[in-house]
Parts: C-alpha cells; sequence; structure tokens
C-alpha cells in the first residue's frame, strides 16, 4: 500500500473511532471520556487560537486586516472552522477524512454555524475553487508525510490571493533526532510515562486497544522559505511551537498586493 494511502486510511480510522483525541492529544478528549465540559473546553481552545491568530496578523503584518474568505486546511471536526466563521463571510474547511468531516458538519449545525462549507481534500486540492483572504492550518502538517506535504504547501499558496494572509504550522525537530544523552534522559522519561501507561491499561482494559497510526514529520524550513520567497513573499512573522518536545513554528506571511 503506498504511504500516502496508508495515511489517510488511519486518519479516517482516527474520524471514525476517536476523532477530537485525533485532533489533540490529551486524555480528556477521548472518545469515553469526552464529556460536555470536555466538548466545551475543546472548543473554547480553538475560538482562543483564533483570536491569536487574527489579532498577531494585524498587530505584525496588517492593522486592518479583516479577513471575508478563509479555508482551514485539516479542519478535523471544526474546532477552528467554527470560529472563524463567526468573524468570516465565508469559510471553507478541508479534510482527508470523511468521518471528521461529517463530525465538522454536526458540531456546526449545533451551533448553528451555515456559512461553513466543508470538503473532502486530495494531492491537487481538487475541491478548492477562487482566493481566500486567509489560508490557516495548525498541527495539521506534522501529520503529511514530507513530499506530499511540500506539494500541498505549494497548491495552497496558488489559492491565496493578491493582499492575503497565510498562516501555516509545521514541525521542524523531534526528539528522536536530539543528541545521544539527550535522547538517554528522554528514554528514562518515556520508562517512568510507559509504566504509569501500563497502571492505567491494567485499571481499564478497554483502552489497550491500537491507535491508529499518527505520523509525526520534520519539515525542512529553508525549503519553506525558499518557497515562499520564489512566491514574492518579503515579509514574515514567525513564532515558536514545542508540543511535548516536537519543535515547530507558525509560519505568518502576507502575500504582496501587486
Amino acid at each position: 500500500m503506498r504511504r500516502n494511502a496508508s495515511t489517510d486510511l488511519a486518519w479516517e480510522a482516527w474520524g471514525r473511532d476517536d476523532p477530537y483525541f485525533g485532533v489533540i492529544t490529551d486524555a480528556r478528549f477521548r472518545k469515553q471520556q469526552l464529556t460536555g465540559a470536555n466538548k466545551a473546553e475543546f472548543f473554547d481552545s480553538g475560538a482562543q487560537h483564533v483570536a491569536r491568530v487574527l489579532e498577531t496578523c494585524r498587530r505584525q503584518l496588517d492593522p486592518a486586516f479583516s479577513p471575508q474568505r478563509v479555508l482551514d486546511f485539516g479542519c478535523g471536526v471544526g474546532r477552528l472552522v467554527i470560529p472563524f466563521a463567526r468573524v468570516a463571510r465565508q469559510v471553507v474547511g478541508l479534510d482527508v477524512s470523511d468521518h471528521m468531516l461529517r463530525e465538522a458538519a454536526l458540531n456546526c449545525g449545533e451551533q448553528s454555524i451555515n456559512n461553513v462549507s466543508l470538503r473532502k481534500s486530495d494531492d491537487a486540492l481538487h475541491a478548492l475553487q477562487g482566493d481566500f483572504d486567509l489560508i490557516h492550518s495548525y498541527i495539521v502538517f506534522q501529520h503529511i508525510p514530507l513530499e506530499r506535504g511540500k506539494r500541498l504547501f505549494l497548491g495552497l499558496l496558488h489559492h491565496l490571493r493578491p493582499g492575503g494572509i497565510g498562516v501555516l504550522h509545521f514541525t521542524y525537530w523531534t526528539r528522536s533526532r536530539e543528541p545521544e544523552g539527550a535522547l538517554r534522559k528522554h528514554w528514562r522519561r518515556a520508562r517512568r510515562s510507559l509504566r504509569k501507561l501500563a497502571d492505567r491499561l491494567r485499571a481499564n482494559p478497554s483502552q489497550s486497544r491500537r491507535d491508529p497510526e499518527m505520523q509525526m514529520n520534520a519539515y525542512d524550513v529553508n525549503a519553506l522559505l525558499l518557497a515562499l520567497q520564489s512566491a514574492g513573499v518579503g515579509r514574515i512573522y514567525t513564532e515558536l511551537t514545542d508540543h511535548g518536545g516536537k519543535l515547530g513554528l507558525i509560519l505568518y506571511f502576507q502575500r504582496p498586493a501587486q
């Protein structure tokens, strides 16, 4: 089986079996623990993220930025399309998993959101039409094989209108690439975590099922910057991220108006 098809099947399984945990890997968002309060916290985290993104766009790139057409690439269950829909005229959510898209549609309906279009993603981005004021993706590219991710990144750039802003997140370093001494330290931590996990599984055997694959891929930052500069981007703003030792960056950039 091709690697791309394998990862697509894995994300379809996440969408079917444990969609909220597939978006944010926190035990509170496991399907069997997803209470009403936990689900509200899940969506509140999305609203906070969107508020930070828009504030950063205005502070760093364009004080008058007010996106009317927004794309959220890798939208999952709608954690970010819903708050984007409250500030924009139209939002498109793109995802490779049909189950994720169905769950996102249910969530939009529950929150009376009717200006979101949810579409199936493919490598050529056939579902996308027209340009966007804001193209956004967060904690998504890290799960996409590198060559495929690079093609998607370039494809998304073609849909950013002149004057539009891109906000895209990539992982560039993982613990597996750290020096040997650091690896020994993390291995000791991992053993402690495994012992705790074994204790939890003994207490709750239903959690012992095997989760689908969740790849972590580190991108070449030089290649990303070269693509942006080749597209005429002259200014960027970068924020660094750390998700449990998986280091990344959020690239904020504005396509030239001319």
